[in-house]
């Protein structure tokens, strides 16, 4: 009891000396309604759902469903593929390099196309190369609503599996050009919307030369090619392969390179 005593007496004395020294400040209190304490936390609370919480719509768009350009790295695989809405006259010359020089590739087929040439379509496919869809008619699908992608996707689909009895699951868009809508309709039907690492750009007609040097300057793991049925690509092929065999690459399909 002493020392309680005892310690009271000096504390008593310690603030008033610091009362006297100025160290002290008043304080004031303010009253608050309840209303504005419920708003105010009411707020705190939607901010901080709004930052932590994650949107399932960007993860779909922009992450397990967004556009392929390249496959896995682990590996020296890379891939060819060919956009198919012209070019005829190139398309058996380009199958028989790919089958002299042991190559697969996956072939993009438009679905006007495939109507007017399931001969060509068929001895693409009997070749063992992987068919992909790219759209019913060559559409610019960045411009196009959800529901018309849709019908670009399964119009074309239809065709092919008509004449094959194959079922694509590759979609690759006219000119490279997509939207969210398209992201979406290709998800939606179970496609994987695929894009390319490397663009040969022979549809220019740049040279034998620069198709070559492109793709031999850009060359990596995993990396996607994408060509045309051209002149200056069939006359290419055979120095490309040849270059990236002889480096140790194998040349497959996209299907092949995405398993990997």
């Amino acid at each position: 009891m002493f020392f309680i005593v005892i310690k009271y007496f000096f504390t008593n004395i310690f603030i008033k000396e610091q009362k006297r020294k100025g160290y002290f400040m008043a304080f004031y209190t303010f009253k608050v309604s309840k209303k504005i304490v419920s708003l105010a936390l009411f707020l705190v609370i939607v901010v901080t759902w709004v930052f932590l919480t994650p949107s399932n719509y960007d993860v779909q768009v922009f992450g397990q469903y967004k556009p392929i350009y390249e496959g896995s790295k682990d590996k020296k695989i890379m891939a060819f593929t060919c956009n198919v809405a012209w070019g005829n006259e190139y398309i058996p010359p380009l199958l028989e390099i790919f089958k002299e020089k042991n190559v697969k590739a996956t072939f993009f087929i438009e679905g006007r196309w495939a109507e007017k040439y399931p001969d060509l379509l068929k001895l693409i496919y009997d070749n063992g190369h992987e068919i992909g869809n790219h759209g019913y008619s060559h559409a610019h699908h960045a411009q196009l609503s959800y529901e018309q992608n849709l019908n670009e996707i399964k119009k074309a689909e239809q065709v092919i599996e008509d004449i094959l009895g194959v079922k694509t699951t590759l979609f690759a868009p006219p000119y490279g050009e997509f939207s969210e809508q398209t992201v979406k309709a290709a998800n939606s039907m179970n496609y994987r919307l695929i894009m390319w690492t490397i663009d040969t750009i022979d549809w220019k007609k740049p040279g034998v030369d620069y198709i070559v040097n492109k793709v031999l300057d850009n060359k990596g793991n995993g990396k996607i090619v994408l060509m045309h049925p051209t002149e200056d690509t069939v006359k290419a092929m055979p120095t490309i392969i040849d270059n990236l065999h002889r480096e140790g690459f194998k040349i497959t399909t996209v299907g092949e390179l995405l398993a990997e």
